[in-house]
């Protein structure tokens, strides 16, 4: 019998050199949503002294509880997706060319010459397309449509791929300094905020880690997650995208940035998906105030996160998101700053400390 891993509660967690090490693995992780796969497998190996139930669910998810003491425990559903956005090979050519759909949404105008890696093996291959001395004044205005471009493996590696087999971006993780550069920081800044938040779990609740699949096509995992935890109150923990550049369209200050960088982690008051619960938005705020952790409210507007799925679970779960602010979404290169993602670590972790039976008493309003 395993010897369960005694952890501290007590102690705010931060970012080390461990957690940065287990961020890299996660990042260069293939985990295409369809295919978590690779993902799951380091997850299962990080919490599986950790928590006090794991399991894995028919569509892929992981779900781990880790129970608390006293009573009227609230069961909180904390939510990270372990898929990123990719390719599937869907037709198969002479030369190792194959010809793929994207997994996700991913801006086609950025792929031409982009490096991937296909399949389990991680086979490395480009996205190749007509190179500009061989284009019209006509094309070049225009992007190249999906249906033109493909990959390119060559003919002996590309014996090896077959019709239905995922590929990803091969960029592989880097700290430039204050900042992180990687593909799928999306979402796998959660998924490691969820391991570290599992190892420092507060005993005034029962916490309930979603490490869910296909969020990047449709939020499916985390909705039969929660109707398996049916929580009394759920927080969706990802990615979001910061667009805080300069502009170059339009004179003076860049009022549409959604997130900026180093300005902490970002509360979701209401997006595409969801409105998120005022008391749980209040009590991040709150928190962030009382211990004086930077945050910052995302702006209003379209795209959304897990919460979308989830707060509409059985009778309706309280939702709420926060994410790590992150530039470059949804292309081959991420780039976050670690001070947000530990500021986004510290602000929850504060925050779980002071869910309390009457959090959720009053009307949705108050």
């Amino acid at each position: 019998m395993t010897k369960k891993l005694e952890v501290s509660a007590g102690k705010s967690p931060e970012i080390g050199s461990s957690q940065l090490e287990l961020l890299e693995k996660l990042c260069n992780a293939m985990g295409v949503s369809g295919d978590e796969h690779e993902v799951r497998q380091i997850v299962l190996e990080e919490i599986k002294l950790i928590a006090d139930d794991v399991k894995v669910d028919a569509l892929g998810n992981v779900l781990a509880t880790k129970f608390g003491r006293g009573e009227d425990r609230v069961r909180v559903m904390l939510d990270a997706h372990m898929d990123e956005v990719g390719f599937m090979i869907v037709k198969k050519h002479e030369d190792g060319l194959f010809q793929f759909e994207t997994v996700g949404g991913i801006d086609e105008r950025q792929l031409p010459g982009k490096a991937v890696l296909v399949g389990r093996d991680h086979l490395p291959g480009v996205i190749g397309a007509k190179p500009i001395h061989m284009t019209t004044a006509s094309e070049r205005k225009n992007k190249i449509p999906l249906s033109e471009l493909r990959i390119d493996l060559g003919p002996e590696i590309g014996d090896e791929v077959q019709q239905g087999d995922w590929a990803t971006f091969a960029t592989q993780f880097e700290i430039l300094g204050p900042s992180i550069k990687a593909k799928a920081l999306d979402d796998r800044l959660g998924v490691a905020t969820l391991i570290e938040l599992l190892k420092h779990a507060p005993e005034n609740i029962d916490l309930l880690a979603s490490f869910s699949v296909q969020e990047e096509v449709g939020l499916r995992g985390a909705r039969v997650a929660a109707y398996t935890f049916e929580p009394d109150m759920a927080i969706a923990v990802d990615s979001t995208p910061a667009y805080d550049l300069p502009t170059w369209d339009v004179d003076g200050e860049n009022t549409l940035y959604n997130t900026l960088l180093d300005a902490g982690p970002a509360i979701y008051a209401m997006d595409g998906a969801t409105i998120g619960d005022p008391r749980l938005v209040n009590l991040l705020v709150d928190t962030s105030e009382e211990e004086g952790i930077p945050c910052q409210i995302r702006q209003p507007g379209g795209g959304g996160t897990d919460a979308g799925a989830i707060h509409k679970v059985r009778t309706g779960i309280p939702s709420v998101s926060v994410s790590i602010p992150g530039r470059y979404a949804h292309t081959a290169a991420g780039l976050a700053r670690i001070s947000d993602w530990e500021n986004t670590l510290r602000l929850l972790h504060a925050a779980l400390c002071r869910v309390a039976p009457d959090l959720l008493a009053g009307e949705r309003r108050d």
